[in-house]
């Protein structure tokens, strides 16, 4: 291990994989190493004597529900955008040859009580229960002024210049209802809570975009599609892709302490006596936690059934979005299913995540309008973790710390982390233009 590396890379979570593989293919010489004996860190996935062991301790799973080795139970369950920029990430490095996905059978939210299938296009608002009749004409109107947008013809614009117009602002051109705005901001733009009203329109209407564009790309239900056997796959991909461009993986290295010279600069990480030396370093929250402060909390509900979420069309996998305001809450909560028709489950079981910024010490009761549209569970657990982000200058000391994972079930969060972190390690910015129908191959 005694050697020098341009880049070492601490824990084996989704994000540190991305960037480790990103760095492997710029040519970097990169050693990436986890405390832990399996991969995924943060975000990894359990099989069911895993999953009882972490929060039943030594209790043994019921046989009823089927052999522990068909589950693929993801702790930080997030479904791709099809468009979206993980994909595009995953297609520029071509990891999408390890990987085969299925595109999600549904896209719903929640609203006045009910679930509702998530409008995308002007002919879908028209059909929408979410609207009167009047509203669907005036919303499909804004939908028809958001597919032709283009931010490089001023002749879609229609006199605005969405740079400066803000988002209230548009949509009151529009004349659109509160209701429907909710449905837009949160379940199509997927903005986590109210803030983008105030801000300028361009990123919801790009948003907006994505989300059409990635609902047509397979004619499916939904926007969003998901790796056979769950996000585990993710993490072991990226790691196969560095080690093809010469990377280095080693898993079980206790403490990994990260050593620094007198300027407070990074040199190397020392585990088990020996210190491989290093410019800089890549890692989650727990690696550097004097680096790093609590922002959060995020509650989740994990639960085994033997059914579809009612009123979803029977869809086999599926993310149903809870608006604040619905709920009378400061943020969303998400919903999150899976099955066994994407092989994270044996046959006849479905796995659903509930999940949350905590707002309370209660998961139970915090997490409950969720709960309440699972029907009947086999069985479930609760859990509550904090979020940290970084506060360290990493032009100063090399450092670069990556974000915790926040509850929403979709990556585009996620991937801007990444994204920002690349460029602060490497000063560029990542080439994303890429054919899209890469991915599609793998897609039966």
């Amino acid at each position: 291990m005694d050697e020098d590396y341009d880049v070492i890379v601490l824990g084996t979570g989704l994000k540190e994989c991305i960037l480790s593989g990103l760095l492997s293919v710029d040519g970097l010489k990169v050693l990436h190493m986890d405390r832990n004996d399996y991969y995924g860190g943060e975000s990894t996935s359990l099989n069911l004597i895993q999953l009882w062991k972490r929060f039943r301790g030594d209790e043994t799973p019921p046989a009823h529900l089927g052999s522990s080795r068909d589950y693929n139970v993801d702790m930080i369950p997030k479904f791709m955008m099809a468009n979206g920029t993980l994909v595009r990430v995953l297609i520029h490095t071509d990891v999408t040859k390890y990987l085969s996905f299925k595109a999600v059978d549904g896209s719903f939210v929640y609203n006045k009580g009910k679930i509702h299938k998530v409008p995308a296009t002007d002919m879908e608002a028209l059909k929408s229960p979410l609207m009167g009749i009047f509203e669907k004409r005036r919303a499909r109107k804004f939908f028809i002024y958001v597919q032709d947008y283009n931010e490089h013809d001023p002749k879609t614009h229609e006199g605005m210049d969405l740079t400066r117009v803000s988002t209230r602002d548009l949509i009151a051109k529009y004349g659109l209802d509160d209701n429907t705005v909710d449905f837009i901001g949160h379940a199509v733009a997927l903005h986590r809570d109210d803030h983008y009203l105030n801000e300028p329109a361009l990123d919801t209407v790009k948003r907006m975009k994505l989300y059409a564009e990635s609902v047509a790309r397979f004619q499916g239900g939904s926007p969003y599609i998901y790796p056979l056997y769950g996000l585990g796959e993710l993490p072991q991909a990226f790691a196969r892709l560095s080690a093809v461009y010469g990377g280095t993986y080693m898993l079980n290295k206790p403490e990994c302490k990260v050593e620094f010279d007198e300027e407070g600069k990074v040199v190397g990480v020392t585990s088990e006596g020996e210190t491989a030396k290093c410019r800089k370093v890549v890692c989650d929250p727990s690696y550097l936690q004097n680096k790093v402060r609590k922002v959060g909390r995020v509650a989740r509900a994990i639960a085994i059934m033997s059914h579809p979420i009612p009123n979803t069309n029977d869809s086999h996998s599926v993310q149903v979005i809870l608006p604040q305001k619905q709920l009378g809450r400061r943020s969303d909560m998400y919903l999150f299913c899976c099955s066994y028709s994407h092989n994270v489950a044996p046959k006849g079981k479905f796995i659903a995540f509930v999940s949350t910024e905590a707002e309370t010490d209660h998961p139970e009761t915090e997490l409950k309008p969720g709960i309440d549209l699972l029907g009947q569970v086999d069985d479930i657990f609760f859990d509550i973790y904090d979020r940290y982000e970084p506060v360290n200058e990493p032009s100063l000391d090399n450092c670069f710390i990556s974000t915790s994972y926040d509850p929403t079930t979709h990556f585009e969060s996620t991937v801007v982390d990444v994204l920002n972190m690349y460029t602060m390690i490497t000063g560029k910015v990542l080439d994303l233009s890429v054919d899209l129908s890469a991915a599609s191959a793998a897609e039966e």
